[in-house]
């Protein structure tokens, strides 16, 4: 009989090579600090806005376990905060086990299931998605610099008014990149990405 870690660790490389034959999109990220595998559209949805959560250090996929009404369950992501919280959540269309929530409180880590309406509802995740498409892109030095500057005399500035800064790269990558990458902050709550979408430097 095999031990029961060793029945652990298979059942979460089977959970993961599962989820690794999904394809879900967008596929970049920026965030995750290892290869990021999705069991459900929603739980992808779910790390898109966690990319650009501005509290958020860090996150990961299937990377936690507990035993709960015999069996194992796994976490669709783990997250840290920039406060050094650690906390795992999980995307789901209803209602989740509170048993699963209370099991993981009893194992000493913070647990959250996080319903459709909340991932989907707004503006935020079809924002993410929007410049998710770029985190693969760098803005090039000149550029950066360009509009930093213009940032730290005006303070904050419209996409409209920084569009004719750029000219080694197309504006909305750069400005989407920027953003991922944390030298610029937006709203993206509001309303979808536009011209009048005001943005800023990031405040570290």
């Amino acid at each position: 009989m095999p031990r029961t870690s060793d029945a652990l660790v298979g059942t979460i490389d089977a959970v993961a090579r599962r989820a690794a034959s999904n394809q879900f999109y967008p596929k970049a990220t920026v965030r995750c600090a290892d290869e990021a595998v999705f069991r459900t559209q929603l739980a992808r949805d779910l790390a898109c806005s966690l990319d650009v959560d501005e509290h958020v250090v860090a996150w990961s996929t299937l990377a936690a376990e507990i035993v709960v009404h015999g069996r194992f369950h796994i976490p669709d992501l783990m997250v840290t905060y920039s406060d050094g919280v650690e906390e795992l959540l999980d995307a789901v269309e209803r209602d989740g086990d509170p048993a699963v929530t209370e099991a993981f409180a009893c194992a000493g880590r913070r647990h959250r299931f996080v319903k459709q309406p909340d991932i989907v509802s707004g503006f935020r995740l079809q924002n993410a998605k929007d410049i998710l498409r770029y985190a693969w892109c760098r803005t090039p030095l000149n550029d950066r610099i360009r509009l930093l500057a213009a940032l730290d005399e005006a303070g904050s500035l419209r996409i409209s008014e920084v569009l004719p800064l750029f000219r080694e790269i197309q504006p909305m990558t750069a400005i989407s990149s920027m953003i991922l990458h944390r030298y610029l902050s937006a709203d993206l709550d509001e309303a979808p990405i536009g011209p009048e979408t005001v943005i800023r430097r990031f405040q570290r």
